[in-house]
């Protein structure tokens, strides 16, 4: 990123320029990530970015998240994204979990370091809430076309199975692995709808089933998540990286006690 005289970063940056030079941790999502790709498939992919500590200190506050550059292309500022995994959003969940990394830096391995930490119940109203929500739309498509969105049906079987398991086990695993011919007959339209919302059905039922024995926590792991983002952004306005040298020790603010460079 270029800066002016003086050594300061620019009053905004391109949000392209954020994803491009400053992106900590980039993977592909959708279907590819959860083995449900077929030769038409896109290819979606999503990053997270640090924005510089430098561009918070002034009027215009660097952007939360950036569309693009690439088609299919979605990120997130790294304190965003930490705020959406606390609250246990199902895509920033699986984005931590996909096979499919194609970027990752000493800041972006701290972070999925850290899955654990934004793992707990919660995941069983926020998975929940989102397949309500799908699950209504598809039912209005049944009424309006006479048919659901059939692709939309599919990974919401996709969805719903994936909390029940990650209840039941712990672990958030996002490829289908053998429910992938299953699922496709779903998206082929070759599964009746009622069959396919009792399985839905079914898989709810589960889900709420676990939740009670769930190895899962009741809350996530704030304190650790916060002692992260605060070291990447003290790294960031100091230059280095967390995780380097004295900037890894200590339990988070407080525990700086040197004297900043050059003073």
């Amino acid at each position: 990123m270029s800066t002016d005289a003086a050594g300061h970063a620019p009053a905004a940056a391109s949000g392209h320029a954020l994803v491009a030079e400053h992106t900590v941790y980039a993977c592909v999502m959708g279907s590819r990530a959860f083995g449900l790709a077929t030769e038409s498939s896109d290819t979606d992919r999503r990053g997270v970015y640090l924005a510089p500590t430098a561009l918070f200190w002034r009027f215009e506050k660097p952007p939360t998240h950036v569309d693009g550059p690439r088609e299919e292309e979605l990120s997130w500022e790294l304190e965003r994204f930490c705020e959406l995994a606390l609250r246990a959003n199902p895509n920033i969940l699986e984005c931590l979990h996909s096979p499919l990394v194609e970027r990752v830096d000493t800041t972006g391995r701290e972070l999925l370091a850290l899955r654990d930490a934004f793992l707990s119940r919660h995941v069983h109203r926020t998975f929940a809430g989102y397949a309500a929500g799908q699950l209504k739309q598809l039912r209005a498509d049944v009424r309006q076309r006479g048919a659901p969105r059939w692709k939309h049906a599919m990974h919401l079987l996709r969805l719903l199975a994936s909390s029940r398991d990650l209840l039941r086990t712990g672990v958030l695993t996002p490829d289908v692995g053998r429910a992938r011919e299953e699922l496709l007959a779903v998206k082929r339209g070759e599964v009746p709808w009622d069959t396919v919302e009792r399985r839905m059905a079914r898989l709810s039922e589960e889900a709420e089933a676990s939740v009670s024995r769930s190895p899962l926590p009741a809350e996530p792991d704030r304190a650790r998540v916060a002692d992260f983002l605060f070291r990447a952004r003290r790294g960031s306005a100091l230059g280095w990286e967390p995780g380097a040298g004295e900037l890894s020790r200590g339990p988070g603010p407080g525990a700086w006690s040197g004297d900043w460079p050059g003073t």
